[in-house]
């Protein structure tokens, strides 16, 4: 999937429409803001999950006037690391990027680690994953997983929200933990997350009890089987060297 931020804000902040795509039948709670605002929010939050490049730094200002938009509870956590990223040292951000989603899979980016693990099951996932995107009339390129989180909040922003809205609620659980992870690392980036949740339904049942089996057992093993989806080795170096806060709010709602 090709990146193009500047674009996206310009037509974003200038109030562009989205072309309308085909809505898959629902299995979860209907979005409780209004779609521009979701798609908004998906969009800033996909941007700044991203590498804080210089391209990614100078859309801060852009990023900024559309997140002053968007309800608190949503806004607000944007706001939060869009200043962080703008006033820190950029070699310094970008070191603590890379040690944050570089250097342990307890920051994932890649949703079906967290259900899968390095199993063979994921690459089942990943080409589901593929085909979601196809049936909304897109085609995914190798250039990332199609999983990531930033490409999953692309998607939904610029192409299909039914669609992004059930692999986003399908995964919850991921997301759950990687909002644990960050938190845990009192990362500036677990505002990033925040938002995105404050966007999402309340946790139900089964997605509550998929996210304290994660917590207690972590994602399945077995290194094989991944074929060209194999994660980069560079995830978890040092496993061995994760700590988690194991507290879970499992409500759902925003931090």
């Amino acid at each position: 999937m090709s990146r193009r931020p500047a674009e996206w804000l310009g037509r974003l902040v200038g109030g562009g429409q989205p072309a309308p795509t085909a809505s898959p039948r629902r299995r979860y709670p209907a979005p409780a803001l209004p779609e521009e605002q979701v798609r908004t929010a998906w969009q800033l939050t996909s941007l700044l999950l991203g590498y804080p490049d210089e391209r990614l730094l100078g859309l801060l200002p852009a990023i900024r006037e559309a997140a002053g938009t968007l309800p608190d509870a949503v806004g607000a956590p944007l706001l939060r690391l869009s200043a962080h990223l703008a006033d820190g040292d950029r070699r310094e951000v970008r070191t603590a990027y890379v040690d944050t989603f570089d250097t342990t899979r307890k920051c994932a980016l890649h949703l079906t680690y967290y259900a899968h693990g390095d199993t063979r099951k994921r690459g089942i996932a990943l080409v589901q994953f593929k085909q979601a995107y196809r049936r909304a009339g897109l085609l995914v390129d190798d250039s990332e997983l199609p999983d990531h989180l930033s490409v999953v909040l692309e998607f939904g922003a610029t192409g299909s929200v039914d669609v992004a809205w059930k692999l986003l609620n399908d995964h919850r659980a991921g997301i759950e933990l990687l909002q644990l992870g960050l938190d845990g690392r009192t990362s500036p980036w677990a505002d990033a997350v925040t938002a995105l949740r404050a966007t999402l339904p309340p946790l139900d049942g089964t997605q509550a009890e998929a996210v304290a089996r994660l917590v207690a057992e972590g994602p399945p093993n077995e290194e094989v089987g991944l074929d060209g989806y194999a994660l980069d080795p560079r995830l978890n170096p040092h496993p061995a060297d994760d700590h988690l806060d194991l507290s879970l709010d499992l409500t759902g709602a925003p931090r």
